[in-house]
């Protein structure tokens, strides 16, 4: 397939008959009568998979601190200073290739069959080239740790993790490249059935390597490094079997559709390319700056103690976990708002955001109510200390109090994506979080200019209070984006 003045391939005539229309679950034109509920179902069959693949993400997570934490309390920290890097790099680079999802969806929209394989083996390409100076960066982080006041044996820990994981960058941006390219066409079992095997074998692997079991070393914390990497490239292996399904094969990313040809070089196109970093660098950014104020704000509290660390620790944890439902959410509406940009329908577009949106508070209500009644069980399950417990129930007090709003923007950004829309949230991210929480929190913590000493419930009211600016900004841009049909033909170039 050749591209002529710089556009992608024509759409191939060898598509399967219907299979896009399955694929996105029903109508897509304005127009269709397409009832609620079947909104209600499609985002669902959508979201559900995603939240799980998130899950056993943050299961990974989880092993990884909790098998290093009972080999000895000096590996933990290495294991979890070591993450405070090693994922907000894997964060940043990854969200570029993430723009696979809404590109992907709006071509099945708009009927460009023919085009997604293009768009997929350019995703794949960033994603190789990115990972090799990511994996550098993060191989080299030994100076970061010297710029705090950070035990040398903790350090050393995190600097032998970091390397060790570093093997596996690329592999793991490869992956999600390919994982975001599933998810755009609507298929979303797949990654999720990978992300489940990755859980089993990273425990398996965490076993072999931290204890010395099976015959492998005995490296404690810097074992989980190692078990990280091997798992990446499990997921690459196992991902790129799902690439040889119908579905992706009928995108033409291994040739025409209907047609055996062989392996030749295929140049890449800098338009295409270009495209994805533009619609991917602003995802990456959001969720880098997200996670990067987090772990910074985790250094400042970690010098007023053990026990505000703990706290602030065990909070962030259960804050993580109830938001994953409302980001799937998000990512289910923007796949199906990408359909129905491609398709020209821009009111079914703005019907399944509010939808989504609608969802999300009604799930918002419903963890903020547990939250309040079994705060002191839930922290429990994580901590027997007293001062600890008592901490975190009253953080998880302000996590309930702005637990709507939280929800909220991790849907808003989604559906926003749907629309290639990624700029905006990424400024407002850097406004919120850095601009106005961090140096708020700053101030509430430590009591500067004035202010009450807050100690670590100081972070955390700065924290909702970038919260609210942030999802305020982005219901307004998803307002104003929705309503200007100029705005999202332009955003869909």
């Amino acid at each position: 397939m050749k591209a002529s003045h710089g556009r992608l391939p024509l759409p191939s005539p060898a598509f399967p008959r219907g299979f896009w229309r399955r694929l996105t679950n029903g109508p897509q034109h304005a127009g269709d009568e397409t009832p609620r509920s079947h909104e209600v179902k499609a985002l669902m069959r959508l979201g559900a998979p995603m939240a799980a693949t998130q899950f056993f993400i943050m299961g990974m997570g989880f092993l990884d601190t909790a098998m290093a934490g009972h080999y000895a309390s000096t590996h933990l920290a290495g294991v979890a200073l070591g993450g405070n890097v090693l994922w907000p790099v894997f964060l940043l680079v990854s969200g570029c290739t993430m723009a696979v999802t809404p590109i992907a969806a709006q071509l099945v929209g708009g009927g460009r069959h023919a085009e997604v394989g293009t768009v997929i083996r350019h995703g794949l390409l960033v994603a190789a080239l990115a990972g090799v100076p990511a994996a550098w960066l993060v191989a080299n982080a030994s100076s970061l740790f010297a710029l705090f006041d950070i035990d040398d044996a903790a350090a050393d820990l995190a600097v032998r993790y970091l390397r060790a994981a570093a093997f596996g960058l690329p592999a793991g941006l490869c992956y999600v490249a390919l994982r975001s390219a599933s998810e755009g066409l609507g298929r979303t079992v797949g990654p999720m059935v990978i992300a489940g095997g990755a859980l089993a074998l990273n425990a398996v692997l965490n076993y072999a390597f931290i204890y010395g079991a099976f015959g492998a070393p005995e490296l404690g914390g810097e074992g989980c490094g190692w078990a990280t990497a091997i798992v990446m490239w499990f997921e690459l292996a196992a991902v790129l079997v799902l690439a040889r399904f119908p579905y992706f094969r009928a995108t033409g990313l291994w040739g025409r559709p209907g047609r055996r040809r062989r392996w030749r070089l295929v140049l890449p196109q800098r338009s295409v390319a270009g495209h994805i970093l533009k619609v991917g660098l602003p995802i990456g950014l959001t969720s880098f700056l997200g996670m990067a104020q987090f772990a910074f704000v985790g250094f400042l509290v970690a010098t007023l103690g053990v026990g505000p660390m703990a706290a602030h620790s065990i909070a962030g944890h259960i804050n993580w976990a109830t938001f994953v439902i409302p980001m799937a959410l998000g990512a289910a509406a923007g796949i199906r708002v990408g359909f129905c940009v491609g398709a020209g329908d821009y009111v079914g577009a703005v019907r399944i955001g509010r939808i989504a949106l609608g969802l999300t508070l009604a799930y918002g209500v419903v963890v903020s109510a547990l939250l309040l009644a079994f705060r002191a069980e839930i922290v429990g399950a994580y901590s027997s200390d007293p001062a600890v417990t008592g901490m975190a129930a009253t953080l998880l007090l302000i996590v309930a109090a702005y637990q709507l709003l939280d929800d909220a923007q991790g849907t808003l950004t989604g559906a926003l994506r749907g629309y290639k829309d990624t700029r905006a949230p990424m400024i407002y991210s850097l406004l919120g979080y850095w601009a106005l929480s961090l140096p708020l929190g700053a101030m509430l913590g430590f009591g500067w200019l004035g202010l009450p000493t807050l100690g670590v419930y100081g972070f955390w009211l700065a924290l909702s209070a970038g919260i609210a600016a942030t999802a305020l900004a982005l219901g307004l841009r998803l307002l104003r984006t929705s309503r200007s049909p100029a705005r999202i033909a332009k955003l869909a170039r």
